[in-house]
């Protein structure tokens, strides 16, 4: 039995193919077992993703009971706040009153004081009118 060329690059050619099958499997086996991890990644990452938006959710909702809460206690709170700028009005209007009241008693201690004076003048003025009558006489 001889064997040709032709055979020989042939046999050749079968290993090498042979060769390239074998490697191909391998890859495509590490590639199916990547693929299944993957797949199982992708639904433990959809569980975890439906289970945050559900927490996101809750979040949200509880978030906007707190906010109306926040706006309603906000809303009894105005009249507060009118009531104390109302009552800083009336301060500051009893202030003004009694400096025009103080105003007034001044002035009216200074036209006493000068009354009393003007008082005391003339009755001294008075004395020495008497007097002067009485020594004259």
């Amino acid at each position: 039995m001889t064997i040709t060329f032709g055979q020989i690059a042939g046999l050749i050619a079968a290993l090498a193919f042979l060769i390239l099958v074998v490697f191909i499997c391998a890859v495509l086996k590490n590639l199916v077992t990547t693929v299944k991890e993957m797949n199982t990644s992708i639904k433990t990452l959809t569980k975890d993703a439906d289970s945050i938006a559900g927490n996101v959710d809750e979040l949200l909702n509880k978030t906007n009971v707190l906010l109306d809460d926040i706006n309603h206690k906000a809303s009894e709170l105005d009249p507060l706040f009118r009531t104390a700028a109302e009552l800083s009005e009336s301060v500051s209007d009893l202030n003004e009153a009694s400096r025009s009241m103080a105003e007034k008693v001044v002035h009216s201690t200074e036209n006493a004081a000068k009354a009393s004076m003007a008082f005391r003048f003339g009755k001294m003025a008075i004395g020495l009118w008497d007097r002067r009558k009485t020594k004259s006489k």
